[in-house]
């Protein structure tokens, strides 16, 4: 695995000696969340390079109820980051959406998803390189799979891009929910977080794709 992600961990560590992880409260699982609120969720998976950076666009967005990141699309069952980032596992870094179709629609997700990747680059994402950080909807049902198809369809005939979309649509398959550590990670170490996003060029990356348009949902650090 080729990636940039712990670099900046490293200077932030050689710069001030320690780094600063924000208090965040647990969150329940989504079940108990529909339970509580007396709604029925649905659930979106999205794969879009560092789950980092996919998590925070859906995870403040309203009528998202959770977000999970995790591994899915590949064959090894509980694998590890360690065993994704050898490529051999077929998974792909994704993030887990569960959210209330009242409130926000899958067509919505399917926006801020296109806006916040690059659908045009195979096999990485930024500064990140190897299969696991492809791009993929993974969809859970027909609706879904025709919205994403048809989402996709239609960014390729706007003229916007100069390369085909190489994003895959693809059935959801069992996602494997991420070490405790990556779960919101940005949120809870933004010091770390956005050392790693300026220097991954992410952000200038998808202002070039998408102009004005680019990232939308991604609060400030």
């Amino acid at each position: 695995m080729i990636s940039l992600r712990f670099v900046p961990l490293a200077v932030i560590v050689g710069a001030v000696g320690t780094t600063f992880a924000a208090t965040r409260p647990v969150r329940p699982e989504p079940a108990a969340i529909a339970s509580s609120i007396g709604v029925t969720l649905d659930t979106a998976t999205f794969a879009g390079g560092c789950f980092w950076s996919m998590e925070r666009p859906f995870d403040h967005t309203t009528g998202v109820v959770s977000t999970t990141v995790g591994y899915t699309g590949g064959t090894k069952a509980n694998p590890t980051y360690d065993d994704v980032g050898t490529r051999t596992t077929g998974h792909a870094e994704s993030v887990e959406v569960h959210f209330d179709p009242a409130k926000v629609s899958y067509d919505k997700l399917l926006y801020i998803y296109w806006h916040n990747i690059d659908p045009v680059t195979s096999e990485a994402q930024f500064c990140d390189h190897g299969n696991e950080y492809r791009t993929a909807i993974f969809y859970h049902n027909d609706a879904q799979r025709q919205a994403a198809e048809s989402s996709k369809q239609e960014l390729d005939k706007s003229g916007l891009f100069k390369s085909p979309i190489v994003t895959q649509i693809a059935a959801a398959t069992t996602f494997w929910k991420a070490e405790d550590y990556h779960q919101h990670y940005a949120d809870k170490n933004p010091m770390a977080y956005k050392l790693y996003r300026l220097g991954c060029g992410r952000d200038a990356r998808l202002t070039q794709l998408w102009g004005s348009s680019a990232e939308p949902n991604v609060p400030p650090l």
